[in-house]
Order: structure tokens, then sequence, then C-alpha cells
């Protein structure tokens, strides 16, 4: 029974069988919920009364997205449509509900399941945050560890510190016994400087963390998109698999990976930037760091550390490489946009300072990161910039940024790969960056 469920949990939801049958039976479903009530006024007054219940309703959430603007890009026409066939599905059930027998009602709950369950994964397809069951149903991810197995201090012989100026992998040898894959744990950061509300962290050590003599590895702090969590990294980005299979290649050698909270709720929108609506810049070059550097064996060398992340988290990466060149000398962004907003400027300075006046914006333009650039070189810093070839929205943004990071002084790789604004550019880009990270971070050769 346990083998059964676990195969359930890792069907992919993005590619195979299952997006296939859920579209079919959404179509079928939808179907069903047409044909309810057979008679011609159900086609002549109640379909048609669904139909205009439904597309209101998809108004209504069309005009909140822009008046509340709780994400900075529209939501594209794909995705309403399926927002509108789920709320379509929900006003037939509920029309035909009336005078209907226990299995005909248990049919529409059926039917409009199906509706919904379909539209869910073809969202999800859109975005690709939820790869299989499992990361949907939000169970724990394979691998995961109390945090005692990483976060416990080692006895003597202290953590193998290699040559100055040579890579850790030139004076590391893997002992016997060590484990094939690595660790993800979940632990709460304080937020002593910051006070900033976060959602707990998840870490990834490598198989050579978890050995009784530890080398002094890099730290590699990743960022979610927004909606989002800092679980995002683990299973849309399947972290663990990457550096698990990077550090097979490399005698168990891999970045630790944090993944912190960087909107303090899933459809928050702090902007990573300190201010009314949350110090997240400060928690995030401050609390994150000390914990990291006071809690875990790693190389206290921030100029072996790096910064990335996903849309949101790669403007928050670029935000806080350009902020904060010796603690993040290398960063990557994918598909981040070129600064920080909620979509509107005048919105964006209103609910983060107050106001947008001319001191709000001379407060925005200190933390922007396209007028950093401008006045100060970043010589010594390196960037990765990966975007999806058919991302309009973001890679215009992308173009601008590489501008302004070389216009600096900055290092600059990377460049478009396949597809859009999406999880599997993500992947696609932190596995490309990967080897060129862990050569800055002195990590390889």
């Amino acid at each position: 029974m346990k083998r059964a469920w676990h195969w359930l949990e890792q069907l992919p939801l993005l590619h195979g069988t299952v997006p296939v049958v859920l579209t079919v039976g959404a179509a079928l479903g939808l179907v069903v919920l047409v044909v309810a009530r057979g008679h011609r006024r159900w086609f002549t007054r109640s379909v048609p009364v669904a139909v205009a219940i439904a597309g209101m309703a998809l108004i209504g959430i069309w005009v909140a997205l822009i008046v509340l603007k709780p994400f900075p890009d529209a939501l594209p026409p794909r995705v309403f449509g399926w927002i509108g066939a789920g709320l379509l599905a929900l006003a037939l059930a509920a029309l035909a509900w009336r005078h209907q027998r226990w299995w005909r009602r248990g049919a529409l709950v059926v039917a409009a399941a199906l509706v919904l369950l379909g539209a869910a994964d073809q969202i999800n397809l859109v975005y690709g945050p939820f790869p299989t069951i499992a990361a949907a149903l939000q169970v724990p991810p394979s691998g995961a560890v109390p945090a005692s197995t990483v976060l416990q201090a080692l006895p003597n012989p202290a953590p193998i510190v290699g040559a100055v100026g040579a890579p850790v992998e030139a004076s590391w040898t893997p002992p016997a016994g060590m484990p094939t894959t690595g660790a993800l744990t979940q632990v709460d950061i304080p937020a002593t400087a910051s006070r900033f509300t976060a959602r707990p962290t998840w870490i990834y050590v490598p198989p050579a963390y978890l050995t009784t003599r530890r080398p002094l590895l890099p730290v590699l702090v990743l960022i979610s998109g927004q909606p989002g969590s800092p679980r995002d990294w683990i299973d849309a980005g399947a972290i663990a698999t990457h550096m698990d299979a990077f550090a097979a290649a490399h005698h168990g050698l891999a970045p630790v990976v944090v993944m912190p909270d960087a909107l303090g709720a899933e459809t928050a929108n702090p902007m990573c930037l300190d201010s009314q609506l949350g110090n997240t810049d400060t928690y995030l070059s401050q609390d994150v760091p000390h914990w990291v550097t006071s809690t875990l064996q790693v190389d206290p060398d921030t100029a072996h550390w790096a910064i990335g992340g996903f849309s949101y988290g790669g403007t928050c990466a670029l935000q806080l490489a350009v902020a904060h060149p010796t603690l993040f000398p290398t960063f990557l962004d994918i598909s981040g946009q070129r600064a920080p907003t909620l979509g509107d400027p005048t919105l964006t300075l209103t609910q983060a300072f107050g106001a947008a006046g001319p001191a709000q914006r001379a407060a925005f333009a200190a933390v922007n990161p396209m007028q950093e650039l401008a006045a100060h070189p970043l010589h010594g810093s390196a960037a990765w910039l990966a975007v999806g070839a058919a991302d309009t929205e973001y890679g215009p943004q992308a173009a601008t940024v590489r501008a302004a990071l070389v216009a600096a002084g900055v290092d600059v790789q990377g460049g478009p790969l396949p597809g859009g604004h999406s999880w599997t550019v993500a992947v696609e880009a932190l596995v490309a960056a990967t080897p060129w990270i862990a050569q800055r971070a002195g990590l390889t050769s």
C-alpha cells in the first residue's frame, strides 16, 4: 500500500498521462454539467444564467487584480480561460442542484470536481510550480531530515580547510561511508534585526556535509517567485535532484543551498527592500547570513557566496547583489524584472513609502538597481542572466538589466532559454549556471 501511494505521489502533473486524463475529465465534467437537466427551459434559461454568473465573476476577478495588483504582471488569457471554466462548472452545479436525487447531486459534485481539477492542472502547466502530485499535496519532500541532523556541530576533528587560493575539490577526499545523496531540512531563522515576518527556511546540504569531517562549503541563497514559498525550489525547482547530480560528479561536493522566505506570505509582495511592507532586505542581508555563519559549518568568506532566484526571486537577487556586492558577489537572475514593482509606479511608492512625492521617489531611486548601477560601478561582481526566449514580458527587461550590468563593469554570462515564464526555464537555468557558480565560489576548478 505504501509503495502504491509513493508511486501515486510521484506521478508527473506537467507531462505524460495525468494532464491528458485531467483535461479529458474536465471536458467530460463540463458536458455533464451542461446537460444536467435536459429539458428546454434548462438550456434556454439556466445555462445562459450560469454563463452570465461565471462571466460576471470572472470580470470581478479581473477588476480585483487590476485594483489590488497582488501580482506585478497580468495573468495570461489561458489562465483566465480556465478560471472561467471552473466558475462556469460551479454555477451550473449550483443551478442544477435543486430537486435532484442524491445520486444526481453526487454526479454534479464529481463533474464539478473534474472541471476544477482539470482547470487547476492547466494553470499549473503555465507556470509549473507543482511538477508532481506529491508537490501539489505538499507532502514532506523526499530526503527531508530533522533539523538537528544538519545543525549539529561536529566533534573534533575540525572541518577541513583547503589551501588558500585552491578550490575545495583540490583538498577533499570523500571518506568511506559518505552518503550518496544530500539532505533537506526546514528551520526557523530569527528576524532579529529586521523583524520581518518570515516563514520557515528550507536548506539543502550535499553528501560531503553529512560526513564526520565536513569541508567548508560555499553558500547559495535561492529565492522563490511571487506568489510562492521557499519550498518552491524543492518542488518546482527540483533542487535536491539537481544538486545531488552535481555532487555525484564532484566527489559529494556542492554548495549548501539556503532557501529563505522573501515574501512573508504566499501572495505578499514586499519587493525585497526595506519599507512599510516589511524589512525584507535587512532580513536577507543581515538576519539570514548571521544565522547561516553562526549555525551551519560553511565557508564564512562571503566572497564565495552567491544568490539567485526566479521571477520575483530573480529581481530580488539582482537587488541584493547590487546593494550588497561584498555579501553576494555572484548572482543568478532568472526571468527577473529590471526593478521592484507592484505593477504601477504610484501604487509602488504609496504602498512602500506612504506617498508618491519627491522624497518617496528619492527613497525608491536609492534602492532601484538600475539607478544604483548607473551611479556606482560594480567591478568584481558576476551575474548569470537567463530568461525564456518566448517570455515577452520579462525578456525585454532582461535585456535592459544585461546592458546596465555590462555598463557597470559586471561580468555577465547566460542568455535566453527555450520556453516562457515558467519553472521549466528556472530549472534549466540553474542546471546551466551551477558549474559556473561552483567555480566562482571556489568549490571546483
